[in-house]
């Protein structure tokens, strides 16, 4: 592997790209551990494999600051928009491999590494695409603050693999779904094709993403022998801080197989025994 990763071992390499401070090369680095994997270059993560960093290494740029300091992306200009959107794809190549390295054991399913090796590639080519954009548009990723608030989140669930899942793939990728319809409008509605047609790629694919989420996590669920909705809303409470709003990407969320039974009980002041059709009041699909 031209990486010098240290070994072939998943989790090893895994550990190399959080270790791995440029942006491009991690993006790279991914897509070229994928292909090893899938053609079967790669062994499974072992017991006695590298650990992975409290933090990933993070380039120089952007400045991180909090988020009330972040440019508002309604009222700033098209490239503030689309680095922010590019921070979250670096910051979720960073997620899959924390998780994988971090979690990843011989007693899991191949199909659990495989699902997410592919997940990996997947932001890796959206963070591509969306900084070769960036480029085009005369600015560049690091050009503008963006916030840590997705590896805080990372960090809040490093002892649980259950709670990682309910928390990035279904909080926060499934946030995604909901919001990015109204982005690839916005992009249209100026006339920038281009991007819009880039953000309608990162929302196909994150419907999948989602998707796996929601199947890893029932399969723990069903390992412990526990309530997969029981035990996501008591997860989301104990380690989510934002709150769970609509307007819901119903159609994509649906998709994906996220039921509303997991995320609409969640709404603040919802009653918690109340049964869901659908969205209360008038139903707000974004797509």
């Amino acid at each position: 592997m031209t990486s010098t990763a240290p070994r072939n071992c998943l989790r090893d390499v895994a550990c190399h790209v959080l270790n791995t401070q440029d942006p491009k090369t991690k993006a790279a680095l991914t897509q070229e551990i994928a292909s090893h994997w899938f053609s079967g270059r790669l062994r499974g993560p072992e017991r006695n494999s590298a650990l992975p960093p409290d933090r990933p290494a993070r380039p120089k740029t952007p400045t991180l600051v909090a988020p009330r300091d972040v440019p508002k992306r309604a009222r700033s200009r098209p490239d503030v928009l689309l680095h922010a959107v590019a921070h979250i794809e670096l910051n979720a190549i960073d997620l899959v491999w924390d998780m994988i390295a971090r979690f990843s054991n011989p007693s899991l399913p191949q199909a659990f590494m495989s699902d997410w090796v592919q997940v990996a590639a997947d932001e890796a080519r959206h963070f591509t695409l969306l900084e070769r954009r960036l480029q085009e548009m005369g600015s560049f990723y690091g050009r503008w603050p963006a916030h840590d608030g997705l590896w805080e989140a990372a960090y809040a669930t490093r002892h649980d693999l259950t709670a990682r899942l309910a928390i990035v793939p279904l909080v926060l990728e499934a946030r995604g779904l909901d919001v990015t319809p109204a982005m690839i409008l916005r992009f249209r509605k100026q006339g920038d094709e281009a991007t819009a047609t880039i953000l309608e790629t990162i929302l196909e694919d994150e419907i999948g993403h989602v998707a796996a989420g929601r199947r890893w996590f029932q399969y723990l669920c069903r390992e412990k022998g526990q309530t997969a909705t029981t035990l996501f809303h008591k997860l989301v409470r104990e380690f989510y801080r934002g709150q769970i709003k609509p307007p819901f990407n119903e159609s994509a969320r649906r998709a994906a197989g996220f039921d509303p039974t997991y995320y609409l009980p969640l709404i603040k002041n919802a009653a918690p025994h109340t049964t869901y059709s659908g969205l209360t009041g008038p139903k707000r699909d974004i797509l």
